[in-house]
């Protein structure tokens, strides 16, 4: 069996070493895209991360296609309705770094409160002044947390350590959670008018697109604070814009953008452009790169050795168990709907 896996760096190829001794496994640095999609055309199994453009023209070149093993949570960049009508399944990594996500958004807000990022630049240069780094304690505050899946979940248990309050959002409540944690649920409206700080923590579904937009940013309080780790698209960025420059959001805190891939570089930039690709999203990204009130990461709240490992543990073992013919953590591919893993 041909095996082709996507965005890997070099250390990583030792994971799949187990696999190597009974099949043909081929390593790529790069995503997948249409570009060099028809080299892998007699792949049964692809393992991508979420740079891979698995669009239904991408796929439709990969022939032997059967199991897609994303190593992610989000499978979003997967054009999964084509995936249910081929009979390609995909599997995901359910859960790999609830808790370092969950570090990284506090990361996002300790930034923001102490204003650390300044402080750093500004003693690197010398200047020991403390003119304009005032910040705020995040004890008393009220967080509010859309979605409490794993992630938000594991925000909750941080955010009661700084004994912040929290109210969350989700639209199936937990209300056993809520009261050992002791927060409370409440309307997305009264949370965004409510919360000091807000942390997004939802998946990337035709109803979240652009879910906090203009109307949500004119409920929330003067000043407010906003942190995203999910997913880009979920936020309006030309809204978020507008928000910061004016005032009515004091920072954002985000490790997403709805056109993250596209602004790597200046030639994935054209190249979007040329594609006809969303422009003023793109343009509003690249404005907020610069944006003193905007503190934007990589991508990066997943990536800590101690998550990085579990992701390709669970990946190798999917697709370990497609080959032995009891697929896991299946999230595409009607025929075996009823095999989650």
């Amino acid at each position: 069996m041909k095996i082709a896996i996507f965005e890997v760096e070099e250390w990583e190829r030792g994971a799949f070493m187990a696999l190597e001794a009974a099949h043909e496994i081929v390593f790529s640095h790069d995503p997948i895209g249409a570009g060099n999609a028809d080299e892998f055309s007699g792949a049964e199994v692809i393992s991508t991360f979420i740079y891979s453009d698995l669009g239904a023209d991408v796929l439709a070149r990969l022939k032997g296609l059967k199991l897609i093993a994303t190593r992610s949570t989000g499978f979003d960049h997967i054009d999964t309705g084509y995936c249910a009508r081929k009979g390609v399944l995909v599997s995901n990594v359910p859960a790999y770094g609830d808790n370092t996500v969950a570090e990284h958004v506090f990361g996002l807000m300790l930034m923001i409160s102490h204003n650390l990022y300044e402080s750093v630049e500004r003693t690197r240069k010398g200047d020991f002044s403390i003119k304009g780094l005032r910040g705020f304690d995040l004890l008393g505050k009220t967080l509010g947390v859309l979605g409490t899946g794993r992630i938000g979940r594991c925000v909750i248990e941080i955010a009661r350590g700084f004994r912040m309050d929290v109210l969350a959002y989700d639209i199936h409540p937990d209300n056993a959670l809520a009261e050992r944690l002791g927060f409370r649920y409440a309307p997305v409206e009264e949370v965004l008018s409510s919360s000091d700080i807000i942390t997004v923590h939802l998946p990337a579904t035709a109803s979240t697109r652009d879910l906090i937009s203009k109307k949500e940013f004119s409920m929330m309080k003067e000043g407010a604070v906003i942190i995203n780790t999910a997913r880009g698209g979920i936020i309006d960025v030309q809204a978020l814009l507008e928000a910061v420059t004016k005032g009515r959001v004091r920072a954002a805190g985000l490790d997403v953008l709805p056109e993250e891939p596209s602004i790597r570089e200046e030639a994935e930039l054209i190249r979007s452009i040329a594609m006809k690709k969303p422009l003023e999203a793109l343009l509003a990204d690249h404005v907020l790169l610069k944006h003193r009130n905007v503190y934007i990461t990589p991508h990066n709240a997943f990536n800590t050795k101690e998550a990085v490992g579990r992701i390709l543990d669970t990946t190798v073992d999917n697709i370990a168990s497609y080959i032995r013919g009891a697929p896991k953590n299946i999230v595409a591919g009607y025929e075996f709907a009823s095999t989650k893993g």
